[in-house]
């Protein structure tokens, strides 16, 4: 690996940490980054899944009082993420290549539409008997493990998937649901990297360099967020704020 492609990915990784941390969306600059190293894209997709995963926990350690206690709900959550993470990363590597590719369009576009309408869905369900029943039974999980097992097939938009069903079944201010979706995506990440890494399916040398800018990002992206307003953070906030607000 050259210099020139080394910087590449270490660049791809601070942007990449920086993003995951205050958004989620990073693979959708990270992955090029690993398939314009030359790495076939399943090696890519694994490698870079490696590459970022320590950026979510180094994110939520930044904003650790935001954390949720270890309530029943939150380590319940903890338990769906690492498992539907590897659900998803044993998919990926049971998938031929040419199968790979074909849904990620899909799933990127549900992801920013997921996003872009969570403040709305978030006022459609309060005040509405079935909102007590999403955030009271096991249709939250069962939404959670699903985008998880997205998470741990492929990850792009797994940080934009999890804020807006976070924001949606969590009564909490929009600190505490990044602090939380860092939290879990940490769990879907190291879950797929314990796959991807017993199965051989990562390529190091581009990993380590992404990996290195990646954990500078992620810390990067958690001090933004203790100081950055919440509209800043997360866009749609002011909506979610004024939801929460009158509720």
């Amino acid at each position: 690996m050259d210099t020139q492609t080394s910087l590449l990915l270490l660049a791809a990784g601070v942007t990449g940490g920086i993003i995951n941390a205050l958004a989620g969306g990073a693979t959708l600059i990270t992955f090029p980054a690993m398939l314009a190293a030359g790495l076939p894209a399943v090696i890519a997709n694994a490698s870079n899944a490696v590459a970022i995963s320590p950026g979510h926990l180094i994110a939520a350690l930044a904003d650790r009082g935001k954390l949720p206690p270890p309530t029943r709900r939150t380590i319940s959550f903890v338990v769906i993420a690492a498992l539907s993470g590897t659900i998803g990363a044993g998919i990926l590597l049971l998938l031929a290549e040419r199968l790979f590719v074909l849904p990620v369009p899909a799933l990127i576009a549900f992801a920013t539409l997921l996003f872009a309408f969570a403040p709305q869905i978030q006022g459609w369900t309060i005040g509405c008997e079935r909102a007590a029943a999403l955030s009271s039974t096991g249709a939250s999980g069962a939404i959670l493990g699903l985008a998880c097992v997205y998470g741990g097939f492929f990850g792009a938009g797994l940080g934009v998937i999890l804020t807006a069903v976070l924001s949606i079944t969590e009564p909490n201010d929009i600190r505490a649901i990044k602090a939380l979706k860092n939290l879990l995506a940490t769990c879907v990440s190291l879950a797929a990297t314990l796959i991807f890494v017993f199965q051989g399916a990562v390529r190091w040398p581009e990993t380590l360099a992404m990996l290195l800018g990646a954990m500078i990002g992620g810390y990067a992206g958690g001090f933004l967020i203790r100081i950055l307003p919440g509209h800043t953070v997360f866009s749609p906030d002011r909506s979610l704020t004024g939801v929460r607000r009158h509720s």
